[in-house]
């Protein structure tokens, strides 16, 4: 089996390293055409995708790199081979509460952006339960940390 982990160093420093990804690719089928199981999972959101095959892959004709590939984007796209379409930016309507802030709804941020955004807003001010003001949404998506204004 291969393992193949991603690791996030914090302005390139080993001393904050943590495995943000793995991938899981196990040959299920020996021969010279091989089959291969590919599990992905993503330490915030768990497994990605659903379990995939890539069948009668020539193990000895190119290098790892090219299994690790065609492996993962089968583990992203439903088992094709090939990538899924680019992701696209989340939009997010943008609304205006009677005292005049600016804030998203939680519940309309597409996945995964919900999950990684919810967690910087630690400590963040709210305009109301299940919200988040629109400038920490606006930094977030910027690569900016949120303001942390009190409550």
């Amino acid at each position: 089996m291969l393992r193949i982990t991603v690791e996030l160093l914090p302005g390139g420093r080993e001393s904050g390293k943590r495995v943000i990804a793995t991938a899981d690719i196990a040959r299920v089928r020996d021969g010279a055409l091989a089959d291969y199981a590919v599990v992905l999972d993503d330490a915030v959101l768990g497994d990605v995708g659903e379990r995939a095959i890539v069948r009668s892959y020539p193990r000895w004709a190119t290098s790892v790199w090219d299994l690790v590939a065609r492996c993962l984007a089968a583990g992203l796209n439903q088992g094709r081979e090939a990538l899924p379409p680019r992701p696209a930016q989340p939009e997010v309507t943008v609304r205006v509460n009677d005292a005049g802030f600016r804030y998203v709804r939680l519940d309309e941020i597409p996945e995964p952006a919900r999950t990684f955004f919810d967690q910087t807003l630690s400590g963040s001010g709210i305009p109301d339960h299940g919200c988040a003001y629109a400038h920490d949404w606006f930094d977030f998506i910027g690569g900016q940390p949120p303001s942390k204004l009190p409550v």
